[in-house]
């Protein structure tokens, strides 16, 4: 039974929403809330006209940039369009399906290769599509995990809320749908949300839903019993929706609001991602109660020629201690991180600044790496992330949905698609000063079983040394090089224009190498996944470094993505070249230099599965002899599963 005070004291409510095909209330409340979010929209146009005269002769982001100091490589040109405008587009989101290059045959993939691309710890729902994950959090015990769903296939479409509880956020147990497209106002889908813990232990729920006629708006919804540890039932507010797009803004254009923090005024505060033209931004709203919201006049932050902005996040990291913060904190020793997952390119952009509380703007410390133009996340398969604050272990963790990268044929055939990256934590990396350190919850090693570890490997310019292992399918591998001081000291070619994404992979050669390991290799390299460090001195004299993985040889299949992936990384005095590699069937996570730099892969290869599997060692320099240690764990399932019918063993 829903509670009669479900969370802060609210103004009368309306009549309760109308069913699917019915007319929403035309009330008084209705009609006055209308008003007021156009009276605020006039805010909206006034800035839309800002925008548009500042940035009239903004180009548009070209399909392929120049590199950036701390930026890296961007994937190489976009490929041509197989089919027409997809569903997830016309629908009014970011492309869901794999677009693949035209004139592409669907490989011949039979039950065993299909079977073994499904992986054993990472989170995925039992069968069928799954997409962005959603308000994540931790409450009475539980880490509670929802996400964007199709019950009815495994391609993107009648979007719902999927559920999953954890008490470590490695094994997970599948609950029923948390929230159905059964309201006028999410008919079209429930889409991304996030949750608030208020400060009386009480949560509250914003998601945007796509209506009977495809606008975006915000809606509430709680948890029907806040004394249920699972949070199995959920109530849609009846006044629903709470927000609706300002004019000035796209019915298309309004979605995915954040979790909200506090205002040294006492009030609560929430940011939705918008557009105005070819400028991605991110609207402000203040609010006491989650149903009554004021446009502040103000945008958080906008970056020209960044196009549509979808799942954006604000968030507070420490610039003293590796110690996560509650959203609303603030004060001399910290940071703002604004992160936005840009529509047009598929890939979350992240930036660290200050936050002005008074006058609700965020600013960048670093222009030249601003939201959208500087550092990713991760350089590889990785969308529509969302972070939260887990108030049990003082930290903050970041979920990231990963996408397939094979055709949606395969996918049918398998009968599922996507999964969710490990949860990684989030801190300042105080060395640098400009990035953020993400890093595998501490959690995933009690997955860990039998290890073995290799020291001072020596592995001469231009060979590969296999690496013993029982299988190489599911393992954790923490893997350091040390090069030979003499030819990096040496090194004389400059090579200022290197991109992972445009060169030749791991096959170009040069002084220092590339160097590193190939993961999911056959015995005689037909497949093989390079992931590398790529040195080169620029024509001023400075050493840079590069972490690239490289798909292009990761499978026979043709019908497979083959990208390489990769950025700049920071290596900083006296540190060794480090990286460690999370493998589970047909997913590759790897983090460079303590999680400086983070790259996602999808692979699905069809010779080197099962214990066809194997693992190497490379170094492809022309000159430069590395010297490595490894240390590797066979992994085990996390065995996710439906919950059981009695909370007796939990």
């Amino acid at each position: 039974m829903a509670e009669s005070n479900p969370f802060l004291p609210i103004s009368s409510h309306s009549n309760c929403s109308p069913l699917p095909g019915e007319s929403p209330p035309s009330d008084g409340r209705r009609s006055k809330k209308v008003l007021l979010m156009i009276f605020s929209g006039l805010f909206v146009v006034a800035l839309v006209a800002a925008l548009t005269d500042n940035n009239d002769n903004v180009p548009e982001l070209p399909h392929k940039t120049a590199v950036n100091e701390n930026v890296g490589s961007v994937t190489s040109t976009r490929p041509e369009y197989l089919r027409p405008a997809s569903k997830s587009k016309m629908a009014g989101v970011s492309e869901k399906a794999n677009v693949m290059v035209g004139g592409v045959k669907d490989f011949e993939w039979n039950n065993s290769m299909l079977s073994w691309q499904r992986t054993a710890f990472h989170f995925q729902p039992e069968k069928n599509w799954m997409n962005d994950p959603n308000g994540p959090l931790f409450y009475k015990g539980w880490y509670h995990f929802f996400y964007q769903f199709n019950p009815n296939g495994p391609v993107w479409g009648d979007i719902v809320w999927g559920h999953a509880v954890s008490r470590d956020l490695i094994h997970w147990l599948h609950l029923p749908l948390a929230m159905v497209a059964d309201q006028w106002y999410d008919q079209n889908g429930v889409w991304t949300g996030s949750a608030t813990i208020l400060p009386d232990g009480k949560i509250v729920m914003l998601y945007t839903g796509s209506t009977n006629q495809s606008v975006q708006v915000q809606n509430l919804a709680y948890p029907a019993d806040h004394n249920d540890p699972l949070l199995l039932n959920w109530v849609k507010y009846s006044g629903n929706p709470v927000l609706v797009p300002p004019p000035g803004i796209g019915a298309k254009d309004f979605r995915d609001p954040t979790t909200a923090w506090l205002t040294s005024e006492g009030k609560w505060r929430i940011t939705i991602g918008s557009k105005v033209n070819k400028t991605g931004i991110a609207l402000i709203y203040d609010t006491e109660d989650f149903i009554n919201y004021e446009f502040t006049g103000q945008i958080l932050h906008a970056v020209p020629g960044t196009g549509m902005w979808e799942c954006v996040d604000f968030y507070p990291v420490s610039n003293t201690t590796d110690i996560g913060l509650d959203t609303s904190a603030n004060g001399p020793d910290v940071k703002h991180v604004v992160k936005a997952s840009l529509d047009n390119t598929r890939h979350d952009h992240y930036a660290i600044g200050t936050y002005d509380d008074k006058a609700g703007t965020w600013s960048p410390d670093n222009l030249d790496i601003d939201v959208g133009i500087g550092i990713r996340y991760d350089y590889g398969v990785f969308y529509a992330s969302k972070t939260f604050y887990d108030q049990m272990r003082a930290r903050r963790v970041l979920w990231g949905w990963i996408g397939e990268s094979d055709s949606e044929a395969a996918d049918v055939m398998k009968g599922w698609a996507s999964l969710q990256g490990i949860p990684r934590t989030v801190s300042f990396d105080t060395k640098t000063g400009t990035n953020l350190l993400q890093w595998p919850v501490k959690e995933v090693e009690k997955l860990r079983l039998r290890s073995k570890k290799f020291k001072n490997i020596e592995v001469k310019p231009g060979s590969i040394v296999p690496i013993n292992l029982e299988a190489a399918t599911q393992l954790d591998i923490i893997a350091k090089f040390e090069l030979d001081k003499k030819a990096l000291e040496s090194l004389s070619e400059a090579n200022d224009e290197f991109s992972c994404g445009s060169s030749g992979g791991a096959a170009q050669r040069n002084t220092l190498g590339p160097f590193g390991l190939l993961v999911l290799a056959d015995s005689v390299l037909s497949e093989q996944t390079p992931v590398y460090f790529y040195i080169t001195k620029r024509s001023d004299g400075t050493v840079k470094t590069y972490f690239c993985t490289d798909q292009s040889r990761s499978s026979i299949a043709n019908d497979v993505n083959k990208h390489i992936y990769g950025s700049y990384v920071p290596v900083l005095e006296g540190e060794k070249f480090s990286m460690r590699i999370l493998v589970d069937h047909s997913i590759i996570e790897s983090f460079a230099q303590g999680g400086r730099t983070c790259i996602t892969s999808r692979v699905y290869p069809t010779r080197a599965i099962y214990g066809a599997a194997k693992l190497y060692l490379f170094n492809n320099a022309t000159d430069a002899t590395i010297t490595s240690t490894l240390k590797i764990w066979q992994m085990n399932s996390a065995f996710i599963r439906p919950f059981p019918n009695t909370l007796e063993h939990y």
